[in-house]
């Protein structure tokens, strides 16, 4: 069923033929505006037209949009010839010609094309010192030229004229006079054209114009003052297209239809219309379409089957690679849909080898990280667990720290909830001098189970291992608050007097005054004696020091007066 955009270029052809320029023009407009996808063959008709009414700016446009859409199309390249031509650009039309050619080398019009342009650059450097006669001398020089006019409807009215046959044998004797003639009489005009064989008046038809038979001469286009050098009149191309390029236009069609479908979520209509699309025309995309519909529909096991063709397909027909990857893309979303985790993985990975995107690349990473859980959880096993822990406390006894860091280990892995794992690894760590991993240990610890007192008291032993004794002591206060049945307050009153005098203990060549000015710049020590009710707690033990166990009975007094006993600021004896 022919399209409105058929109908429209059926229209245009019938206004070309009547020589119906400016309604050809619109009729094309209208196709062009009409068609479903760019239709490089109304960008060719359209060109024609322009052409014929001598509109080269509009021609050449025309020509550039419909190699744009059709690189490979010699026609396309001949049409902008023509506009270069006739806009007087010679050389560009030249290499127009040339690339028409190349495309195409048996193509005619080209050929002839290329013919007459070669002629004209070669009359335009001619400089013999005499009046040229602008190349046209070849033009009448020729032993067929009265068959020619004779057999051309658009000349052969001419040779009833017995003045103007005189006035052609003139031009034949004396070809230096035939500026004047052609400015005199424009019949000699549409003469030249025949002979030349561009035959520019005479009515358009559905096929390209014949060439001359290559046995006889092509002679050399006239250049004027007063008018452009002749160009072959454009003609719009039949309407029997390219079966292959048919039946693209009608896959493109199917297509359309079958992403309006899709997205007003018709999933079995889009599969139909795509199926028809692949059908009428093998390109990979519309194969990729198909598999988004299957997936939208839930069909995974059809999808993955197609995503598969597509890429067997593909490969055979040298498909983009970027094609190629959403192919891989789909099945490993497929795949991920179904739970298949490992093989969504390695499509992903197989996209991301073909073309690499930040869509696809997310997704890998997403997947990654949710089979990694997965394999955590399924790993997990209370009762090997606590097996774990058994033999990671025989290590322990028996000295062996390395076993006891694995046996641990594996505790974590199978009761990643289980604070103790961490807390007894953290042990295992410190005695192999690993601080740094025993006081990460012991954090993770400690998130687990906040009230985990051990975590606290084990990480403070491996801050005070490392010097970190600000922190040490800081530990040591939040295992205080956590130790509610004071277990552990002797353990921690030890740890904390011993943080106390490393760090305010009298460092190396250093002089006793120099400690106390370096102890009286510690910020804990200045805030405690700028704080004015430590002033006045301490002004009254100058005076009763027995005042002092009064003030002891608060946990932060106590805390700060002994922080100041350690550093020495208040002496007790």
């Amino acid at each position: 069923m022919a399209t409105e955009a058929d109908q429209f270029k059926a229209q245009g052809n019938a206004f070309f033929a009547a020589k119906d320029y400016d309604n050809a023009i619109k009729a094309f407009t209208s196709a062009i505006e009409a068609s479903p996808s760019p239709n490089h063959i109304l960008y060719s008709n359209r060109s024609g037209s322009h052409a014929a009414k001598q509109e080269f700016d509009a021609a050449l446009a025309d020509a550039e949009e419909c190699i744009k859409i059709s690189p490979t199309w010699a026609k396309g390249y001949t049409r902008k010839a023509t506009a270069l031509h006739g806009q007087g650009d010679l050389l560009a039309a030249h290499d127009a010609y040339e690339e028409a050619l190349r495309i195409d080398p048996s193509n005619a019009q080209a050929k002839s094309g290329k013919k007459a342009v070669d002629d004209a650059i070669a009359a335009e450097a001619a400089e013999d010192g005499t009046t040229p006669d602008m190349g046209l001398g070849k033009i009448f020089d020729d032993s067929t030229m009265w068959a020619k006019l004779a057999g051309n409807p658009a000349t052969s009215s001419f040779l009833a004229d017995a003045a103007f046959v005189e006035k052609l044998k003139r031009m034949q004797k004396n070809p230096q006079s035939m500026s004047q003639e052609m400015m005199s009489d424009p019949r000699l005009m549409q003469v030249i054209s025949v002979l030349l064989g561009l035959n520019m008046t005479t009515a358009a038809s559905d096929s390209p114009m014949p060439d001359a038979p290559a046995s006889e001469p092509q002679p050399t286009p006239v250049k004027t003052p007063a008018a452009k050098s002749p160009e072959p009149e454009p003609v719009p191309e039949p309407e029997e297209e390219d079966e292959s390029v048919k039946a693209k236009k009608e896959a493109d069609s199917e297509k359309a239809l079958g992403n309006s479908a899709y997205k007003s979520r018709k999933f079995d209509e889009a599969i139909e219309h795509y199926n028809k699309a692949w059908e009428l025309h093998k390109d990979i995309t519309y194969l990729n379409n198909l598999a988004a519909a299957e997936f939208e529909k839930g069909d995974m096991e059809t999808c993955i089957k197609t995503c598969l063709k597509a890429i067997d397909e593909g490969r055979e027909m040298r498909t983009d690679y970027k094609v190629i990857a959403k192919s891989f893309g789909r099945l490993g979303t497929a795949y991920h849909k179904l739970g298949n985790l490992e093989q969504s993985i390695e499509y992903y990975n197989r996209s991301l080898t073909e073309h690499r995107t930040p869509d696809v690349l997310n997704k890998l990473r997403a997947v990654e990280k949710e089979k990694k859980q997965k394999d955590v959880e399924s790993y997990i096993d209370p009762e090997k667990a606590e097996a774990a822990r058994e033999e990671g406390n025989a290590f322990f006894k028996a000295a062996d720290w390395p076993g006891a860091v694995k046996a641990y280990t594996e505790m974590i892995k199978r009761a990643p909830e289980d604070a103790r794992g961490y807390s007894n690894r953290a042990a295992a760590y410190a005695k192999l001098l690993s601080f740094p991993e025993s006081v990460r240990d012991c954090e993770i610890a400690i998130q687990k189970d906040p009230n985990f007192v051990r975590a606290y008291v084990r990480k403070a032993n491996a801050q005070f291992a490392m010097r970190e004794y600000v922190g040490c002591l800081d530990t040591l206060k939040e295992a205080t608050e956590k130790d509610v049945s004071g277990q552990s307050a002797h353990e921690i009153e030890v740890l904390r007097q011993k943080a106390y005098a490393q760090r305010f203990q009298r460092q190396d060549n250093e002089t006793e005054e120099q400690a106390m000015e370096r102890i009286g710049k510690d910020p804990e020590i200045a805030g405690i004696l700028s704080d004015p009710v430590m002033q006045s707690i301490l002004g009254q033990a100058k005076d009763n020091p027995m005042a002092l166990n009064n003030h002891m009975k608060n946990p932060e007094v106590r805390r700060k007066i002994e922080l100041l006993i350690a550093a020495g600021v208040i002496r007790t004896r």
